[in-house]
């Protein structure tokens, strides 16, 4: 079997995850979502199952409504917790999963420190930028007002507790450059170019 090297991407919500994994995919890197694993779980039976099972507050007509349980989850930091309890591990098992069939390949996700998952990587890359950049970028790709986007914010991890994280930390401006030269930086950190 092929030995792989995993790297995890992490970050708060709007720190430049994605812009990140999109610079490594550009690389030719393999590039995997815990976000879009996540979306393809919503086409999963069973899964669904579990979760009307779990929150029937948040069923219409027998099936979950995702809507009414983002809002609860959001607000509730108990039903958060057993949401996470479901559907975190489905999710990095499929992850980790599909990142075992490349020599190195990289993992977004989000809740990685939250969640205590960094040592199922054999390295993290980290990303932090400013709150006022975080925000107004969130704002403008999903839509969201500010007292939810720092609800959501709220759920993660300080990006000032990252110094004491074993990552490689990427200080990002906002800017293209900053995130090309910390993909650069990272993968020369990890041996990998």
């Amino acid at each position: 079997m092929m030995q792989s090297k995993k790297i995890a991407v992490t970050g708060g919500i709007g720190s430049g995850k994605s812009a990140l994994c999109a610079i490594l995919r550009g690389y030719g890197y393999a590039v995997f979502s815990c976000d879009e694993i996540s979306a393809r779980l919503w086409t999963d039976a069973a899964y669904l199952r579990r979760l009307a099972e779990n929150f029937p507050d948040c069923c219409e007509n027998g099936a979950i409504d995702k809507g009414k349980l983002t809002r609860k989850v959001f607000s509730d930091g108990a039903a958060r917790r057993r949401l996470d309890e479901i559907a975190h591990p489905a999710i990095m098992e499929r992850l980790l999963g599909e990142m075992s069939a490349h020599p190195v390949s990289f993992g977004e996700v989000p809740l990685l420190f939250e969640e205590h998952l960094e040592g199922l990587f054999d390295g993290v890359i980290a990303l932090r930028r400013p709150m006022e950049q975080r925000i107004a970028s969130v704002r403008l790709r999903d839509g969201l007002g500010e007292e939810e986007i720092k609800a959501r914010m709220a759920a993660q991890l300080d990006a000032a507790k990252l110094d004491g994280k074993d990552c490689f930390l990427i200080e990002n401006d906002g800017t293209p450059q900053s995130l090309e030269e910390g993909a650069s930086a990272a993968l020369h950190h990890f041996g990998i170019l």
